[in-house]
């Protein structure tokens, strides 16, 4: 894992990442995850939702699309505590 700013992140650091965390599969899940087939990475690549599936479809078939990584990064973000209130 790298700590870097976002302006300054390498491309190829994106395309090189693995999923941050895996998926769970059982019957009776709310949520439909699962694994997608993707002619443009040449792999499995994995998604957690119908939304994310259609999203991979159209990114699939997208000509001007070179790569895509699912779930490719944990972001951590400063805020400023006063910025947005506790629930109560």
């Amino acid at each position: 894992m790298e700590d870097l700013d976002w302006p300054s992140v390498p491309l190829g650091l994106l395309g090189e990442a693995r999923p941050w965390r895996t998926f769970r599969w059982f019957k009776g899940q709310q949520h439909y995850s699962g694994t997608y087939w993707s002619a443009t990475v040449g792999d499995h690549v994995i998604y957690e939702s119908r939304l994310e599936l259609g999203r991979l479809l159209f990114a699939d078939f997208a000509p001007e699309v070179r790569h895509i990584v699912a779930q490719p990064f944990l972001l951590k973000v400063a805020r400023c505590p006063a910025a947005a209130p506790s629930p109560p």
